[in-house]
Formats: structure tokens, sequence, C-alpha cells
């Protein structure tokens, strides 16, 4: 039997990512996000819900770019600190000794240490409750060689991203490979 657990922000996994962008000072800011996500093949493109009050949302306003950079497992700390304080009392870069790499398509850094990286393009701007869900056009994926594999796609296991549970605070590990899409199902093809 299923309890209810009435309406929450839940699914499973959520993503960790850190999103970039620079403060009207030039200032380079990020900041943890778990509510988003691909919403766009064509074009590419991602979301993230960001709270209104955020110095993130007020720099995207302003710059209309943001980078999404998907931290890796050894990161967890450097990220988790990302998300509790806030850019505009904090230089999270010079606190954490994470580095700030200028994007090569947009006016946004990214972190130089995390292995993916998604350069994206302010497309639209919805308000949603107390956030606003910003939908970012990718421009540019940018990946550590390190973790690719032998035909050059990506390799979760190699990426070692990790993502969130909102119901318990915790951060947990991803990349078991358990089935390949588009296969495991047919067994139920006629």
């Amino acid at each position: 039997m299923k309890r209810s657990l009435g309406p929450k922000p839940v699914a499973y996994p959520l993503p960790v990512f850190v999103v970039g962008t620079y403060c009207p000072d030039g200032k380079a800011d990020a900041m943890v996000a778990a509510w988003g996500g691909i919403c766009a093949s064509e074009p590419p493109s991602i979301s993230v819900t960001i709270n209104k009050n955020h110095q993130t949302f007020h720099n995207l306003e302003a710059r209309q770019a943001f980078t999404v950079s998907i931290p890796s497992w050894p990161y967890l700390e450097e990220t988790d600190y990302c998300g509790m304080v806030s850019g505009r009392d904090h230089d999270k870069f010079a606190e954490t000794g994470l580095s700030a790499v200028r994007a090569g398509t947009v006016d946004a850094p990214y972190i130089g240490e995390f292995p993916v990286v998604l350069e994206c393009r302010v497309s639209a701007m919805h308000p949603m409750g107390t956030g606003i869900q910003v939908i970012g056009e990718i421009l540019d994926v940018k990946v550590d060689e390190e973790v690719l594999g032998d035909d050059k796609k990506p390799v979760l296991q190699k990426i070692g991203a990790f993502g969130f549970d909102v119901t318990r605070m915790e951060y947990y590990s991803l990349g078991t490979v358990i089935g390949k899409a588009w296969d495991a199902g047919r067994k139920f093809m006629g």
C-alpha cells in the first residue's frame, strides 16, 4: 500500500547542477540548483528554477546568460557550500578554491574542475510560485576528455555525477548501468 506524502517537490533522481553567472560588478558566482532538467531537444534546452530573491536570478536577468556545471563526487563539499551561502555575501570561488573559467559562447563563468559544462543563453523566464523557471538554450557542451569513452561520448561512471534526495536532504552517487535504453523492453514487443 502506498502512503500519501501530500503535495511536495519530489522526483527521483533530482540533479545537482551548479549555475554559473556574473554579478553586476563582474564577480563570478555559482549556486546549486536541483529543480531542473533538459526540457527540449530542438533547440537543445535546459530549465532551472531559481528563487527570485537569489543573487543568481538578478545576474541572469541582467546578463541573459548562464552555465550549468555538473559536479563530480570528489567535489561534494565545495558543491554543497555553493548551495549554502549567498553570492551577495561570499566569494564562493575564492572560499572553495574552485576555478571560475569564462565560458566561450556566453557571458558567464563555469567551474573548471567539474567535468561537464553547458553554456546557455536565456530564452525564456516563467514565474513559478516563489521562483522563476529559467529556460536556457544550450549553445555549447564542454566535457573533460578524461570522462569520454572510446566512442568519444561521456561515460556517467567516469563523470562521477551525484543526485539529490529532497526528502532526506542527502546526496547519492549515480552510475551503475542496469540496462540499455530502447533495448531492455524488447521482450514486450510482438
